[in-house]
């Protein structure tokens, strides 16, 4: 494996182009999390790509990542970028009124550290956004390790495997059940503002089967509104930071 794949597998891929997909996703956020004039963070920032739409709802949009290659890549255009671990955010408490985690914890080393950390920088009544890979999804899409070797592409049904079986191909990434990811929030007064599951957005199928892609989207999104959602390929969870009220 070559130290592109490695760091493909362990850390994500960054979106370079803003495709339908992300337009979707950003409608999403705007919608539960109003954007506007707003003081906002991306956690997991990657190239930049949603701290530059961000921006056209507010001017005071940040980004961190934990890799300096692509956080130095973004600052050629973007101001408000920094090298940082989710799980230790260089801003103080109560700063910001929304916080994005976009299909981040999945990767990192220590996912309720990072859900902690974004809980803390995020004012009272702020809005902490999660987008994160389902259990439930019938395709693992980052993925697995099989005889020593890693293979790209999606596979079916690996996570439908029991836990240890599941963790022995896909060890470089979590896929989270309903519970499990509600379970991130534990002792942190919040509310959920709320918690479904989307299909994809089918961008990489649109770029060789346009028609396919229309129809994928035609058949899959009316599936978010019915129980089938629960198979859908994303978590989308909002939540709302609540104060703690001292003990009387």
């Amino acid at each position: 494996m070559t130290i592109e794949e490695r760091e493909a597998a362990v850390l994500g891929c960054p979106s370079y182009l803003w495709r339908f997909g992300q337009e979707r996703r950003l409608a999403l956020i705007d919608r539960y999390s109003p954007l506007a004039d707003k003081v906002i963070l991306d956690v997991g920032c990657g190239l930049g790509i949603y701290v530059e739409r961000f921006r056209r709802f507010s001017d005071r949009v940040y980004g961190v990542d934990l890799e300096a290659s692509r956080v130095a890549e973004a600052a050629r255009r973007l101001p408000n970028l920094a090298a940082a671990r989710a799980e230790e955010l260089p801003f103080p408490q109560d700063r910001f009124d929304v916080v994005l985690l976009h299909e981040v914890i999945e990767h990192v080393e220590d996912d309720k550290e990072v859900v902690r950390e974004a809980y803390r920088v995020t004012k009272p009544q702020g809005r902490i956004v999660i987008f994160a890979p389902n259990r439930l999804y019938p395709f693992e899409t980052h993925g697995i390790y099989w005889r020593g070797r890693y293979r790209f592409g999606n596979i079916p049904l690996v996570n439908y495997l029991p836990d240890s079986l599941r963790q022995g191909l896909v060890p470089h990434v979590r896929a989270y059940t309903r519970g499990g990811l509600l379970r991130l929030l534990e002792d942190l007064p919040h509310k959920i503002i709320v918690h479904t599951q989307i299909y994809p957005g089918y961008d990489k199928i649109e770029a060789r089967f346009p028609t396919l892609a229309r129809f994928l989207r035609r058949l899959t999104y009316p599936l978010e509104g019915t129980p089938l959602r629960l198979l859908g390929l994303s978590h989308f969870l909002v939540v709302e930071k609540r104060e703690r009220h001292p003990s009387h």
